[in-house]
């Protein structure tokens, strides 16, 4: 039986051991023991970030010789327990780089994604309650078209590229 790092789902865990190698992912036979999951001061803003006690220059030396990351923390956002599915695509994502994968680059995604996809919007309730507070934060409540004069209130982050109502591409009106 593999020895699962505590805080870590064994299920999530069986998958990363699966999908990883030790060429990839030099740290990972070293992580049960060595790893502390946790949960931050909500007010980090983040939802994950993996923490070791060394710096990147050794860290770097360990990883290519194939030695020991020292200890690991992750530490995760509070609003995450209650989402689970986000919950263990962020905690594979950490786990990920506490592994060795250090880099955010296609490979890291790939996995990530593989072992636990991301939620969409529509099935996360913190994803949606961190939209809401940037909307919030915004000086835009409504939208007012320039070449119909049609105005709704503003559900998204990103500007609309055509008026709902009569489907020109969307340019402000001026104030």
């Amino acid at each position: 039986m593999v020895e699962v790092p505590k805080g870590v789902p064994e299920h999530l865990w069986s998958s990363v051991i699966e999908l990883l190698d030790t060429d990839i992912a030099p740290f990972l036979p070293y992580l049960p023991g060595r790893l502390e999951i946790l949960y931050e001061d909500p007010g980090e803003g983040r939802m994950g970030i993996t923490r070791f006690k060394m710096d990147h220059n050794e860290l770097e030396r360990r990883r290519r010789f194939r030695m020991g990351p020292g200890e690991v923390v992750i530490l995760l956002h509070p609003e995450l327990i209650d989402d689970p599915a986000l919950r263990d695509h962020t905690l594979v994502h950490e786990l990920l780089h506490a592994s060795g994968l250090l880099a955010h680059d296609s490979l890291h995604s790939d996995l990530a994604e593989k072992i636990a996809p991301a939620p969409t919007l529509k099935n996360s309730v913190v994803l949606q309650r961190m939209r809401q507070r940037v909307l919030e934060s915004l000086p835009e409540r409504t939208w007012l078209c320039g070449n119909c004069g049609h105005a709704w209130e503003r559900r998204r982050v990103t500007r609309p590229t055509r008026c709902p109502k009569c489907a020109r591409p969307f340019s402000p009106a001026s104030k």
